[in-house]
C-alpha cells in the first residue's frame, strides 16, 4: 500500500511508555500487523520525566496486582529484552503515623492476597537501612524487599525494540491529527501529512495530550494535567545501599540514584498545579526549593552536607480518582489508555498486557485485574475506583 493509504490491524497513537508497552504485549500475543505513531521519538514526551519508583503498595487490589506483574517483568528484564532497563532492586519502605497504622496493615494484607511480597517491619530494621533518618514520628512501616526504582525511558526503548523484533512498525516523527470515524466506529487515523492509516482498532495512549486529542471527536476524558517538580540532592556522604523511602507523615518520597544522589518528590498532592504540557516551566520554583530543604532537612538530619545538584519538572495526566483509564472507548474499535496519574511506570508491563487483552479478547486475562475497574464509563456512572484503605492526609498515595 502507498503511504497515502496504508492499513494495519492495530494503530497505536503515542509512542511513550504505555504505547510502547502495548506494542510489546501485542507482539507477544502474535498480533504484529501493528503501527505505532509517535509524533516525536519513542519515550520523548513525559516518559523521561518519571521518578521511576517501583512499588506494589496500593490499596486498590487491581493496581497492586498490576504493579506485581510489572515487578516480575522488571526482574527478568535482561532475559526478556536482552538489555538493562535501569531497574535497581534497592527495596521499598513506607512509613505512616499513628492514624494510619490500621489501614497500613489492612492494605499490606490485601496486597499479599494478590501476590505482592510485602510485610510489616519495625523501626529498628528501618533505622539500620536509613541511619540518617529521624524515624520518631512513625508508628508503623511496610517493606517490599523486591521494590526499587528504574528508568522509564530505557524501559520504553526496550518495549519498542522488542516490538520491532516481532515485525511491528514504529513510525517516529509521525503525528496523528485525528481519528477516522464512520458512524459509531473508528476506522483508522489521519496523519499530519494528510495520509491515512486504516485499522480495525485504534489504541489512544497520548498521555497529557489526551484530552484535546479526544475532545475533537466529542469524547470528554476527565483528565487534568498536573505539573510535578523533582529535586536531586547530594547528601554529602556515601549513603551505601538505601531503599526507596515513602514518608507518609511529612508527605515526601526519596529514592537513591546510581550517581550517589537522592531524588526528592513531594507526596502532598491535595492541590494540583495545573499546567499546559506544551508550555510549562521545566525549572523548579523557589517555593519548592524551600519545601525540599524543609522536608528533607527535617526527615534526614543525619545528612552531613546536603546540596541540591539539579532539578526538573514534568506533567502527569490525572483522573478524578487518581487511577488510569484502560478501556474500550465510546466508539467501536477504540481503546483508551490514558490518565495514569503518576502510576504508569511501575504498572506499564501489565498495562500493555491489558491493552492487548482488550484488543484481542475484549476482556482481561488476569482475574486479579478486572477490566471493569479501569473502564472509561466509571466517572459518568459516579463509581470511581477508590482504595478500601485510605491514608489520612495522603489519599492520593492509595
Amino acid at each position: 500500500m502507498t503511504e497515502q493509504n496504508s492499513t494495519a490491524s492495530v494503530v497505536i497513537v503515542g509512542g511513550g511508555l504505555e504505547g510502547a508497552a502495548a506494542a510489546w504485549a501485542l507482539g507477544q500475543r502474535g498480533i504484529t500487523d501493528v503501527v505505532v505513531c509517535e509524533r516525536d521519538t519513542v519515550g520523548g514526551g513525559m516518559t523521561g520525566k518519571s521518578s521511576g519508583i517501583v512499588r506494589c503498595h496500593y490499596g486498590v487490589s487491581s493496581l497492586a496486582a498490576m504493579a506485581a506483574v510489572g515487578l516480575e517483568v522488571f526482574e527478568k528484564a535482561e532475559e526478556i529484552f536482552g538489555t538493562d532497563i535501569g531497574f535497581r532492586q534497592t527495596g521499598y519502605v513506607v512509613g505512616v503515623g499513628e492514624p494510619n497504622v490500621e489501614n497500613l496493615r489492612k492494605s499490606l494484607a490485601a496486597q499479599r492476597e494478590v501476590g505482592v511480597q510485602t510485610e510489616e517491619i519495625d523501626v529498628v530494621e528501618v533505622a539500620r537501612m536509613w541511619p540518617t533518618a529521624d524515624l520518631e514520628p512513625f508508628a508503623a512501616f511496610g517493606w517490599e524487599e523486591r521494590g526499587g526504582y528504574g528508568d522509564a525511558y530505557q524501559t520504553a526503548q526496550a518495549f519498542a525494540a522488542a516490538a520491532r523484533a516481532t515485525g511491528i512498525r514504529i513510525r517516529q516523527g509521525t503525528a496523528v491529527t485525528e481519528l477516522l470515524v464512520d458512524g459509531d466506529r473508528v476506522t483508522g487515523v489521519r496523519l499530519a501529512d494528510g495520509s491515512t492509516i486504516s485499522a480495525d482498532t485504534v489504541v489512544v495512549a497520548t498521555g497529557v495530550w489526551s484530552k484535546p486529542f479526544l475532545g475533537r471527536h466529542g469524547i470528554d476524558v476527565p483528565i487534568s494535567v498536573h505539573r510535578e517538580q523533582i529535586v536531586m540532592i547530594h547528601p554529602g556522604e556515601d549513603l551505601g545501599e538505601v531503599p526507596v523511602f515513602s514518608d507518609l507523615v511529612s508527605l515526601q518520597y526519596v529514592r537513591p540514584d546510581v550517581r550517589g544522589e537522592i531524588l526528592f518528590g513531594n507526596s502532598d498532592l491535595q492541590e494540583l498545579q495545573i499546567a499546559d504540557p506544551d508550555n510549562y516551566s521545566n525549572r523548579v520554583d523557589s517555593d519548592f526549593v524551600d519545601l525540599t530543604v524543609d522536608k528533607v532537612g527535617t526527615r534526614f538530619p543525619g545528612f552531613t552536607e546536603p546540596a541540591i545538584t539539579s532539578s526538573y519538572a514534568g506533567c502527569y495526566d490525572v483522573t478524578p480518582d487518581w487511577n488510569p483509564i484502560i478501556s474500550a472507548g465510546p466508539l467501536d474499535g477504540l481503546v483508551l489508555a490514558v490518565g495514569f496519574s503518576g502510576h504508569g511506570f511501575k504498572i506499564s508491563p501489565a498495562v500493555g498486557r491489558l491493552i492487548a487483552d482488550l484488543v484481542v479478547d475484549g476482556r482481561s486475562s488476569d482475574p486479579r485485574i478486572p477490566e471493569s475497574d479501569f473502564r472509561f464509563t466509571r466517572f459518568a456512572e459516579r463509581d470511581p475506583l477508590k482504595t478500601r484503605f485510605p491514608y489520612v492526609g495522603a489519599g492520593e498515595m492509595r
